[in-house]
């Protein structure tokens, strides 16, 4: 490598910004985030780690820091919405880390991002940046933020989620895909969920009925469940980690229902609720010295629980090809980079969109037919978890995790 190395800058702080600052800055590369909140609030609730995003964490020196935060579910539950019969089981404990080399956990999304910040530092983070803009200069970019201040670097990462700016700016305006469905969340305490004897151990839930689905497992070392509530909804269109729903319509979408999801919901005080987009693939990513990750990138439903491991994938592959470069090669770096993750990536929103309807079908023929596809899911599915992210950089290796015609639920 020639030339000085890249000064990198970051867009967006959430747990893909900071996982690609944190891995240049373990590699010396100079970098800054740039966070549009005034303060690091940690919005959102539980999240899924799959062995994927795990060896990412591990590359990243943050995988210890999160243990004692995380859960580890023993099984992974698909039950029948109204009789709670488990039409498929699939252990997960121990039989899942010896097939994919990592566990698999359950975690609050604010654990992974305050590990991820504690390891690379406040000091590399400049809150209250607004990004408006982004354009390419002779020696590489320029940030533009509300406030009427800029930053220049070698090289920009747009990390700014679903209505990115750096994407914006990039590409021009696009349209979100709805999915026609609302999100409810909420992290609910163990100790108001005694009275459900089915909690007595740590399992991913997966409950599955017409037009709707209810998925539960614990998060903070098991003393909160979190679940997600997907109910069909043309009306409620906002899109916000921080818009409350309303607990009793909460309920009622999913009246005659289970008394175990019942339970959970009664429970529940202030669910938070957002309709879900995904958007269509990207053409790019990159442009000359500037490229995107993470949902600014491949914004995707979340009936394939791998939005956050998939940005987790991106940063290390991404930190890895620009700390190998000078400045004056970051754009074919950021080529590279793009080469390696957009087919994984475009197969997984494909999936995620394809299993919202399969985890909704009305009890019928169908419905046993997916059930029986779901007796061969860690099959199915070994492509996406017993992935390797910095498999493809190897020289004798070739790109991994991406099949001809992946299988989903």
């Amino acid at each position: 490598m020639a030339g000085k190395r890249p000064y990198v800058a970051v867009v967006g702080g959430g747990i893909g910004g900071l996982a690609v600052a944190l891995g240049l800055r373990r590699q010396g590369v100079e970098v800054v985030v740039h966070e549009q909140a005034r303060k690091l609030t940690h919005l959102g609730a539980g999240i899924a780690i799959g062995a994927n995003g795990h060896r990412a964490l591990r590359e990243l020196g943050v995988a210890e820091r999160l243990t004692a935060a995380a859960a580890q579910p023993v099984r992974a539950d698909f039950r029948h919405w109204r009789t709670g019969r488990s039409m498929v089981s699939h252990r997960l404990t121990g039989m899942y880390e010896e097939r994919f080399g990592a566990p698999f956990w359950t975690v609050e999304r604010a654990a992974v991002q305050q590990a991820l910040l504690a390891e690379l530092g406040t000091e590399h983070v400049r809150l209250g940046a607004r990004c408006t803009h982004v354009e390419e200069t002779a020696g590489g970019a320029v940030i533009r933020f509300e406030d009427g201040s800029e930053a220049e670097a070698d090289a920009v990462v747009g990390a700014d989620g679903i209505h990115s700016a750096v994407r914006h700016s990039l590409f021009g305006p696009d349209e979100a895909v709805f999915s026609g469905t609302s999100g409810y969340r909420a992290l609910v305490p163990m100790d108001r969920l005694r009275h459900l004897p089915e909690l007595a151990e740590p399992v991913l839930w997966l409950w599955l009925g017409p037009g709707r689905h209810f998925i539960a497992y614990p998060v903070a070392d098991g003393s909160a469940l979190n679940f997600l509530a997907v109910v069909p909804d043309r009306t409620w269109t906002v899109e916000s980690w921080s818009t409350e729903g309303d607990a009793a319509e909460l309920l009622a979408a999913f009246d005659g229902w289970h008394p175990f999801v019942t339970g959970i919901l009664q429970a529940c005080e202030r669910p938070g609720r957002w309709a879900l987009y995904d958007r269509e693939p990207q053409r790019a990513w990159s442009s000359g010295p500037v490229t995107l990750l993470g949902d600014a990138a491949h914004a995707m439903l979340p009936h394939h629980g791998q939005g956050a491991n998939q940005a987790l994938e991106d940063a290390v592959v991404l930190a890895h090809l620009l700390a190998g470069t000078d400045a004056g090669g970051v754009p074919s770096a950021l080529r590279a980079y793009e080469r390696l993750r957009r087919p994984r990536t475009r197969l997984l929103q494909a999936g995620s969109r394809k299993n919202a309807g399969c985890f909704q079908l009305p009890d019928g023929p169908e419905a046993e037919a997916r059930n029986v596809r779901l007796a061969g899911l860690p099959d199915d599915l070994a492509w996406i978890h017993g992935h390797d992210p910095l498999g493809s950089l190897r020289p004798d290796t070739a790109p991994a995790g991406t099949p001809a015609a992946p299988a989903t639920t």
